[in-house]
């Protein structure tokens, strides 16, 4: 009876070990690898849920299976050109094959050390073979710059910025899946530069300014002269349009006066003229006005009568 008991008891802390450390559950966007005395066993589970292993003999490693991050720490490379900058990159992983992974670099320290590694020397071979305006531009930006005589000249990028971390990223993801690991992308965080390097930066910025600008003047003083070409031509049409028409109304005006004066005369020629001559009197004898005429001068005519 004592014997049944201990049996009983026995089982019960067996099934107890069994239901307690046999089963384990793998959260979603984790992956696990089951080690039996530290050494990896089994293919990674990867699917989220509950799962079994051997009680006791076995443990289980959790493993990220979303992206992560890698930030590299800022490097002082040389470029093609001899010049220096400090380089900050960042990456994005992912751990591939849980079972390579333990089996290569154990655990998240290992791959940051063997990504510091990977990374920062495929950085340095792709900087180190060009120059350094490949670094501070992008492959579609415009590189016409004008010079201190302002003559405009073209500097040629042949990757930029962008390309250059796409052939970075291609380098390093050759190597990384021997360590379980798959790099989704490499970027360039920030680039600084030495002083001799700022100098030389913020001289191509202002070449780049001073291009936008002459752009711009010229695009205005175009603009100008075409405007003020269009008020001009507007204002000679409307000059010459009124000139004409007050001409017109000239003409039509003397026409109407010369009919008047006409049709006057044809009445009475002699009253025409004698009213002619006081005009002409009028506006030629005033107080202080002294004539020295003939007798028989016409305009003395209507004075001798009176």
């Amino acid at each position: 009876m004592q014997v049944g008991k201990s049996a009983l008891l026995f089982l019960t802390l067996v099934a107890t070990v069994v239901v307690w450390d046999g089963f384990y559950i793998l959260p979603e966007g984790q992956q696990a690898v089951v080690t039996q005395l530290g050494a990896p066993v089994g293919e990674p589970v990867t699917s989220a849920g509950p799962h079994f292993k051997m009680p006791v003999l076995q443990k289980v490693r959790y493993l990220e299976k979303r992206i992560l991050i890698w930030d590299g720490k800022p490097n002082q490379v040389p470029t093609h050109d001899k010049t220096f900058i400090y380089l900050d990159t960042t990456a994005r992983w992912r751990i591939k094959d849980a079972m390579i992974f333990m089996q290569a670099v154990r655990d998240y320290s290992g791959a940051q050390a063997v990504l510091d590694d990977i990374i920062d020397s495929a950085v340095r071979d792709v900087v180190n073979k060009n120059d350094l305006v490949e670094i501070i531009r992008s492959s579609d930006w415009d590189v016409s710059l004008v010079g201190a005589k302002g003559k405009s000249y073209t500097e040629e990028v042949q990757l930029g910025r962008d390309k250059m971390a796409g052939l970075i990223f291609q380098n390093a993801s050759l190597i990384t899946p021997k360590y379980g690991i798959e790099l989704v992308d490499v970027m360039f965080k920030r680039v600084n530069y030495i002083d001799t390097v700022r100098s030389k930066v913020y001289q191509r910025m202002i070449s780049e300014r001073n291009r936008i600008a002459a752009e711009k003047r010229s695009m205005g003083e175009g603009q100008k002269s075409e405007i003020l070409g269009k008020l001009e031509r507007e204002l000679k049409d409307i000059t010459s349009g009124a000139k004409r028409e007050s001409e017109e109304i000239k003409g039509r005006a003397d026409a109407a006066a010369a009919k008047i004066y006409a049709e006057a005369y044809s009445k009475d020629p002699e009253f025409y003229a004698f009213s002619k001559s006081l005009q002409s009197y009028e506006k030629t004898v005033d107080a202080n006005t002294k004539l020295l005429i003939s007798s028989d001068s016409e305009f003395y005519k209507y004075f001798d009568k009176q």
